[in-house]
This record gives structure tokens, sequence and C-alpha cells, in this order.
């Protein structure tokens, strides 16, 4: 790849050079790459990879829907300005008819799967759970992606279970797999600031790494742009691809930027956003691109137009995204935090055509 050689170092240039030759890029020239102030530099580079990743003429969207099954969560999140308390007027557990009407809702604009995920209940059993499974896969043919590592580990400990015995009866269930919510960043620092009551980022791991044990495919995400530094930002993508070289479990790797407003964190007293470290679309789409470089064992890189708009999303597609992400019929936790962007399949389908590739839609497995 010819890059402007005035412009960038030498070190920079070969560490860009590494993951198109095959050779892995460490975590001290991963933060080095931070350093770069033109975000086209790793941008280039990670189309580059991308691109050989991924020569096909075309790149991927799914449709699906979020459905929260409760919002009533003990965890008390201060990113999470969707959960209620138990005791709250707006708490809800979703009745069987409204779920199902969803899930007609979601085929019949063409979904296949079903994103099921919820607070952290702390009085519904896992029997529940294996009901909700079992009454959905009895009525409907559709792929049921949910419960993500902080809710495995919940129901472990709330009913005296380990986590594999507990994915295994979801998977028995009717459980296909497993969405990578609730990693934040896997630094237990920034998990204690945040989310005390939360499960570790060990944890989080452990839920990962039995799910995979049993066959079952997983996405892995990051939130970003709260209170952690660069370095932790690292040490999440480090602990990404030290899994995914021990199982290969992971579908797709995910990252999107922490949204404020409604949360713990937008108060009068609260530190300003750029004290927080609170980020844009530049900070986004260098995070995506250096992912795209650092994670050479994951396949898919999936852009988040849910917190970053249409056009960003789009420009993804030029920063190491493959995928479009969902259509997303339903979205209720980003919309908490005061985000609403909405997008048509159309319009996704639209926004990849006009970077010039052709738009297909996947499963989860990203089999188009």
């Amino acid at each position: 790849m010819k890059r402007n050689t005035s412009v960038l170092s030498t070190e920079i240039e070969d560490i860009l050079e590494k993951p198109l030759h095959n050779q892995r890029i460490s975590s001290q020239e991963c933060l080095k790459l931070f350093s770069v102030k033109d975000i086209t530099v790793p941008g280039m580079a990670a189309d580059e990879m991308c691109r050989k990743k991924h020569p096909e003429d075309y790149r991927t969207y799914i449709i699906d829907r979020n459905i929260n099954y409760t919002n009533i969560c003990t965890s008390g999140c201060k990113f999470c300005a969707f959960y209620k308390d138990v005791k709250h007027s707006d708490g809800y557990i979703i009745s069987k008819n409204i779920l199902f009407k969803k899930i007609e809702e979601t085929l019949a604009l063409g979904g296949r799967q079903i994103l099921m995920q919820g607070g952290l209940h702390p009085t519904l059993k896992l029997d529940f759970y294996e009901d909700l499974l079992q009454s959905i896969k009895a009525k409907f043919n559709v792929h049921i992606h949910a419960f993500s590592p902080p809710e495995i580990m919940h129901f472990s400990k709330l009913n005296g279970i380990h986590i594999c015995d507990v994915i295994k009866r979801l998977k028995d269930a009717g459980l296909d797999s497993i969405p990578g919510g609730g990693a934040e960043i896997l630094v237990d620092r920034c998990r204690n600031l945040l989310s005390p009551n939360k499960c570790s980022a060990q944890e989080w791991l452990d839920v990962m790494r039995e799910a995979h044990r049993l066959g079952m495919r997983t996405t892995a995400t990051m939130m970003f742009g709260h209170v952690e530094t660069v370095a932790e930002r690292i040490e999440h993508l480090e602990k990404i691809r030290q899994l995914q070289d021990e199982t290969g479990g992971f579908t797709a790797f995910i990252a999107w930027t922490f949204q404020p407003k409604n949360t713990q964190l937008d108060t009068d007293d609260s530190p300003t956003h750029e004290e927080m470290g609170f980020v844009g679309s530049y900070d986004y789409l260098k995070t995506l691109a250096i992912a795209r470089l650092f994670l050479d064992n994951v396949a898919n890189i999936q852009a988040s137009w849910v917190t970053q708009g249409a056009k960003i999303a789009q420009l993804s597609l030029k920063f190491g995204a493959n995928d479009m992400g969902s259509t997303m019929i339903e979205e209720n936790v980003v919309k908490a935090a005061g985000v609403s962007y909405r997008m048509s399949k159309e319009e996704i389908e639209f926004l990849i055509q006009d970077v010039g590739y052709k738009p297909m839609q996947r499963d989860l497995y990203y089999r188009v």
C-alpha cells in the first residue's frame, strides 16, 4: 500500500503494513496507531485489510428486532437510561401475547432473527426463560439471539447453577446464539466505576468461552468513550483477540460510542464530556479502523448506525467494516439515552450501493 511517507513515520508505516502481511500488531503498536491524528491513515489500511478478508463485491446487513423482555434491573449501571427499579411504575415483564406479536411483525418484514435481552430481574428463575424460549420455538421458525453474559451470570447466581449448565439448559430450550452485550470495557477498573453490580470482565469472558465450547456462536462488543483510557480500550481488544485465538467462536465485533443523555453520567455537576473522554465520530472511525487491523482473527466488523447515524455508518464501510448491522425494527436502550436514529432496509441498501457494493441480507453466521 502506498502512503504519504513524508507525513507518516517509518514506524507507523511498518505497523500498518503488518496485518496486510499476516503479521500481528502488538498492544504497544496499537497504542501508537491511536496517536496518529489523521484518521484516513488507519482508515485506508483498515479498508485494505477488510477487502483482503472480504474480496466479495457485496456488503451485508440483517433484518431483526431488539426485544427487551423486561426493563426491571438490579444492576444500576451508571451509563444506562433504560432500566427501572423493581417498584417503579414503568417497570414491566413482557407478556407472551406482546412478544408473539413483535415476532410476527418481524417475520412479516423479512426478518429471521430476534435479539432478546433484558434487565437483571431479581426474582425470575431459569424456568421462566426456558418456557419463554420453548414457547417461541413452538410457534415460530426464528433464530433466537439472546441473553448477554451479564444475564447468564445473573441466572447462574440466582439459581445456584454453573454457567455451563445454564447455557446448556437455555440451548436445549431453543437459544441459538448469545449477543456480546454487557462487555462495555473488559477492564475491572472501568466496570467498578460504571457497573459494580454487573459481572466482572473475567466472568464475561468465561460465559463466552463456555458458550463456544458448547458449539454456540456469539458476538463481541465494545461500548467506549466514557471512563476508559485508550490503553484500556486496547486491553479490551486484546482480551477479545485472545479468546478468539482459543475458541474461534466470535462471529463479529461490534463497537459503539457511549451515549450520556438521561444517564447518571449526565448531570449538571458531572465532568464535561471532554473530561470524561466522551467521543464523537472522529474517534469512532479511528477506533473502528484500528479494531479491524488489531482483530486479525475476527472475520466481521459491524458498523454502528444506531449511535453514529447513516452517514458515519456508511463511511464505516471504508474504515474496516464489512457489515451495516441490523435494520433494528425496534430499539429501546440507546433510544432511552436520547439517540433515536432510524434506518429502513431500503436506506441501508442504498447506503451500501452508494459506496460501490451490492447489499446482501445475511443471518447471524454471515451466510447471505
